[in-house]
């Protein structure tokens, strides 16, 4: 069979599997928004960053689309990592999205914020987020594992596989500040990724998000914890899945400088004194 057959398979593949995210994440979205009219909705509403009322229950509805449709386009063997990754890192962080929220947990935000918490005696809601998403991904990292090679090499893979799921999830998470923002920047990271054999694991998560994005820009609904973490979580492994060592050490430099940059500098504050990112930032926003 000659590549360029098989490129079109895969392609042809991608295609139905982005369509089957797209309708999973519809239906899930309307169940969001039959519940959210609910008393059972009540712990889910919050007032954006504008001032408007959304739900946070688009994230559970991202999550469990992308999930589910990343599992169907995986590779054999990889299923089970994928379901680990996407599954925990959405319940976690549905549980951040509502405990979270409690009065006491107001000061517990970013990595200052979980450590100064440990420190008084406490653990944050924020803490057994990544405490649960770190676990998930070092449990990736056992189930994805490449079985030849010396152990240094190994471990090393399993290392950056862990960081890159972790951080990747973390990461995403701190670009929901404004609508569209972070399902934006899972658009684009999973398009980069729909090339080569595990370019399946993130087609359905990309037309999940795509269905996703109009209630999101259209600040009906906000991803929270549990739809950029379960959605970046899934990125990362596709990430993790690059062949080359460096480039996937490279890939985990460049997330943890992002992510250490994130305590010091307002990303907000980055987008909209740059031209073109100001300007994809706001395409298909409201006016605040």
């Amino acid at each position: 069979m000659s590549a360029t057959v098989t490129a079109r398979r895969g392609s042809a593949r991608n295609a139905r599997l982005a369509l089957a995210g797209a309708a999973v994440a519809r239906l899930a979205l309307a169940g969001a928004a039959d519940l959210t009219a609910r008393p059972a909705g009540a712990p889910w509403r919050r007032m954006n960053y504008a001032g408007r009322p959304v739900t946070l229950l688009g994230g559970p509805a991202l999550a469990v689309s992308a999930t589910a449709t990343a599992v169907l386009g995986a590779a054999p063997g990889t299923r089970a990592a994928d379901a680990v990754v996407g599954g925990v890192s959405g319940l976690v962080g549905g549980y951040d999205d509502l405990a979270g929220a409690r009065p006491e947990q107001a000061r517990d935000k970013g990595l200052a914020g979980h450590l100064r918490a440990l420190r008084e005696g406490r653990v944050s809601a924020g803490a057994v987020k990544v405490a649960g998403i770190g676990a998930a991904a070092a449990v990736a990292a056992l189930l994805t594992s490449r079985g030849s090679g010396a152990r240094a090499g190994r471990l090393v893979d399993g290392v950056l596989t862990t960081g890159l799921v972790a951080g990747s999830a973390n990461l995403l998470n701190l670009l929901d500040l404004r609508p569209g923002r972070a399902g934006k920047a899972g658009v684009l990271a999973a398009a980069a990724g729909l090339g080569g054999p595990a370019g399946g694991l993130v087609a359905g998560p990309l037309g999940a998000t795509l269905a996703t994005l109009p209630a999101d820009l259209g600040e009906r609904v906000m991803l929270g914890d549990a739809g950029a973490n379960a959605l970046g979580a899934l990125i990362g492994l596709r990430l993790a899945a690059s062949p080359s060592r460096v480039v996937r050490a490279g890939l985990l430099a460049t997330i943890t400088g992002l992510t250490l940059a994130s305590e010091k500098v307002s990303f907000t504050k980055v987008i909209e004194a740059t031209p073109g990112l100001r300007e994809l930032d706001r395409l298909g926003r409201r006016p605040a």
